[in-house]
């Protein structure tokens, strides 16, 4: 059942991308995580590699199916956010 907040992608070869115990919940609307570039703001389960790259692969925040108004508020208030 997908609509404007949730869809999936199961054809996908990455599918599902993180480990998840219901692969039904599993929401890749935002597959790639608007809130990546919030750096330490983000909110999510990240690290930073050796070499300064941000590591997602623990965090679930944007493929829980219940977090799309959250994520979208968010973005709302980051209007004066700059990507960095």
């Amino acid at each position: 059942m997908n609509s404007y907040s949730f869809y999936q992608n199961k054809e996908c070869e990455f599918f599902p991308c993180h480990e998840i115990d219901n692969e039904d919940d599993f929401n890749c609307l935002f597959c790639f995580c608007p809130l990546y570039c919030f750096g330490d703001k983000c909110g999510g389960n990240y690290f930073y590699l050796p070499n300064g790259i941000k590591n997602c692969e623990n965090c679930l925040k944007p493929h829980i199916k219940q977090n799309y108004e959250k994520i979208i508020e968010e973005l709302k208030n980051a209007k004066d956010f700059k990507c960095e």
